[in-house]
């Protein structure tokens, strides 16, 4: 395999949004410029999540309520009742920031190819923000992957 890194596949001209953008806004933007994600940027330019097709369809998802054991008065949830708060949240949310990832795995323009395609299969990432000195530099998805790979074997 070539020396194949994120400066040599990525995407420059990177469509970003606000955490303030609406969810309906939201979908029209990735409609528009036929995109299935996007970083979101606060005003400084900075990467604070990651907002993807993904994230609005689960609006539209049922939630799954935890299972509950009561004793002695007392609740006790067999699962992570944090994660059915931050599921409802994303259902009700309004705004880019209430449906985003807020952890982001960010790359730097000298990532690899094989550790690009690591961290999309084990974080289940689909689109790799690439910053350098804190600002975002371009994106990587998975279609820039697969052409790399295509050039590759050609």
């Amino acid at each position: 395999m070539l020396d194949i890194t994120a400066k040599d596949i990525m995407t420059k001209k990177v469509h970003t949004v606000r955490p303030k953008t609406t969810v309906k806004e939201l979908a029209k933007f990735f409609l528009k410029h036929k995109i299935s994600g996007a970083p979101v940027v606060d005003e400084r330019g900075t990467v604070v999540g990651i907002v993807t097709e993904e994230d609005l369809i689960f609006r539209d998802a049922s939630v799954h309520l935890p299972t509950v054991v009561t004793l002695f008065d007392a609740v006790i949830y067999l699962e992570s009742s944090k994660k059915t708060e931050q599921e409802l949240l994303k259902i009700v949310g309004q705004k880019v920031s209430d449906i985003m990832t807020k952890k982001v795995v960010l790359i730097s323009p000298a990532t690899s190819i094989q550790e690009m395609a690591t961290i999309m299969h084990e974080k289940h990432c689909h689109v790799l923000p690439v910053v350098e000195a804190g600002k975002l530099k371009g994106v990587v998805g998975k279609a820039d992957l697969v052409r790399a790979i295509a050039l590759e074997e050609a």
